[in-house]
């Protein structure tokens, strides 16, 4: 499982270090278990090339690429914290398990048993409730690929793999232990959820374990009614982390019907908050817009998750959730970012992101955000964040929302006056933001109206300045430029698959996608159109891969600055195109 905001990398303080480590050795004297009463299935999957590379000695964990040979991972030198974090939840052991050779099941039985003697005493790192649930449900979802077939060929063979049977249950009955004293003092969100959903895990699977399971589930289900909203949102409006969140839930779920046990109210009822919400977040390509520091996730995990937690989508054209609206008509999907960036820790990770879009028409991705740069170094990370990397209006040299000057969190947050949607005649979102009302007396507004066939986007940008005031200060910054106006560019971030070019002189954009569908862009205003040099950013990836984006660059003269656009399928284009391939190039 690809982790949102990777829960265990937050270095945990002195004292919760020290609490840790005394849960560790109290939890020495649970009782080993001689087996399982339950055994989920393999519900985390991993990836099949992922599992290549490991074996071919590349490990890539955190964004980071380390050249191991025959090495095993604990020898590693770590790149960063989180790479450290990564190995010890066990993410690679998934794919190992997607790759299913013996050669893979020794080395990961290996670097298990290995993992036992250095770390499993509790004194050393990967010993967070986050972490530690991690393991424990990984441990358990792969616990037949760990432990069955092993070599029984002589009689010290069968000793040797009876010996690494018990040192795994009792590995396992330890770290249910640790979770049972710390899982609750978890950081709240997502961080509690992993590890809560652990301890449910080890309680429905340890023998001798069931007594504590109705402590758990009931910590579970505080933690999501305290966390998840009445609209399924959750307050760092990262759609990826949401997904993460539902995910846990539904294996949490599934685990107690497998057993026959009763599932919680609480924990029924956040799923079904959540689904619904996670639907109006997802395009039709299947993967979930890319906002505030979330990518795509996992192709065919919230289809999966989807589908097991039996919700039904919602009806309509227009929808709204999370801080975001969902545009739909036939094959075209419009998400739209429409509220302020989450404010407290999640501030963080915010993304100077309202009123950015992303469309999609199948299963083909065309207007994109940048994507969270957390994998690309801390440059990146932070120009990810601006409203640049957004597909949206910017004042040149200016971000809707900014970062304080001795943080990285958004301080000055763009805050939304005005929302408005319909669905009578299309979809039609429009909103207003102040995120540049206080230095230069304009409040930005934006207009999305999508036809009902899905053929037609018709968007309005509008820089305004409207009280004595605001008009005052406009003034006050059109006199200090020494271009006679505020610069401004409104960007259009393309999918590295989309073959773009100037049309008609100049005065359009032609975009080609892999499924053969030609989108045609336009403009109505003075301002210059051009095709530049972009980025697409994606967890996993070493790197960025090339992009290009439309940019319209204008300057606001007037107390009223409006730029009509349109992004339109080529007349050409017909209704419905059989689009199966699936050849995008694999994460590197």
């Amino acid at each position: 499982m690809t982790q949102a905001s990777h829960t265990g990398s937050e270095a945990p303080s002195r004292r919760e270090r020290l609490a840790n480590r005394y849960a560790a050795w109290a939890a020495r004297r649970a009782k080993p278990a001689g087996g399982f009463s339950l055994r989920p299935e393999p519900r985390s999957v991993g990836l099949y090339a992922r599992g290549k590379q490991i074996m071919a000695g590349n490990i890539m964990l955190a964004g980071h690429l380390v050249e191991a040979g025959d090495s095993e991972i604990w020898d590693l030198a770590a790149p960063d914290p989180v790479f450290t974090d990564e190995a010890h939840g066990f993410s690679w052991l998934d794919d190992l398990a997607a790759l299913g050779t013996s050669r893979a099941r020794e080395r990961a039985r290996a670097w298990t048993q290995s993992w036992i003697r250095r770390f499993g005493e509790g004194s050393r790192p990967g010993w967070t409730p986050a972490l530690t649930g991690r393991r424990v449900i990984r441990w358990i979802h792969h616990s037949d690929f760990l432990l069955e077939g092993e070599a029984s060929g002589d009689e010290a063979s069968g000793d040797r793999a009876s010996a690494e049977r018990a040192r795994f249950f009792a590995s396992l009955a330890r770290q249910s232990g640790f979770l049972a004293r710390r899982a609750a003092s978890a950081r709240p969100g997502l961080a509690r959820i992993e590890a809560l959903t652990g301890q449910v895990y080890a309680h429905l699977s340890l023998e001798e374990a069931a007594p504590k399971l109705a402590q758990a589930l009931a910590a579970l289900a505080k933690e999501c009614d305290e966390r998840i909203d009445r609209s399924g949102a959750i307050t760092s409006r990262n759609p990826e982390e949401l997904l993460e969140i539902f995910t846990l839930l539904g294996w949490a779920v599934q685990s107690l019907s497998d057993a026959g046990q009763p599932v919680p109210a609480g924990l029924a009822a956040a799923i079904d908050r959540v689904a619904p919400c996670l639907r109006a977040l997802r395009h039709s390509d299947g993967g979930l817009a890319r906002f505030h520091s979330g990518g795509t996730g996992a192709e065919g995990k919230l289809d999966l998750a989807l589908a097991a937690s039996k919700v039904l989508p919602p009806a309509g054209h227009v929808t709204l959730a999370m801080g975001y609206a969902r545009l739909s008509a036939a094959r075209t999907t419009v998400i739209l970012d429409v509220a302020a960036p989450p404010d407290g820790p999640a501030a963080q990770t915010a993304h100077a992101s309202t009123a950015a879009f992303e469309l999609s028409s199948g299963r083909r991705p065309l207007i994109v955000n940048c994507g969270p740069g957390q994998s690309a170094g801390p440059e990146w990370r932070l120009a990810a964040r601006a409203t640049q990397s957004h597909s949206a209006l910017s004042l040149t040299g200016f971000s809707s929302s900014r970062f304080g000057a001795s943080s990285s969190s958004l301080t000055e947050r763009a805050q939304v006056s005005d929302l408005h949607f319909a669905g009578s005649d299309g979809a039609f979102v429009r909103l207003s933001h102040d995120g540049w009302q206080a230095g230069h007396g304009l409040i930005a507004t934006r207009e999305l109206q999508l036809s009902p066939d899905g053929r037609r986007l018709n968007g309005t940008d509008l820089l305004s300045s409207t009280t004595p005031a605001a008009r005052a200060q406009f003034g006050r910054m059109v006199e200090r430029s020494p271009l006679g106006g505020l610069p401004f560019t409104i960007r259009f971030h393309l999918h590295p698959d989309v073959d773009a070019s100037l049309d008609m002189g100049g005065a359009a954009v032609s975009m080609q996608l892999r499924s053969g569908e030609i989108w045609v862009f336009r403009h109505d205003s003075g301002a210059d159109l051009s095709l530049e040099p972009s980025a697409w950013l994606e967890r996993g990836r070493l790197a960025p891969r090339h992009a290009q984006q439309i940019v319209l660059m204008g300057f606001a003269q007037n107390y009223d600055n409006r730029i009509g656009w349109t992004l339109a399928k080529a007349q050409d284009t017909p209704l419905a195109i059989r689009d199966l391939d699936r050849d995008d190039p694999a994460p590197i």
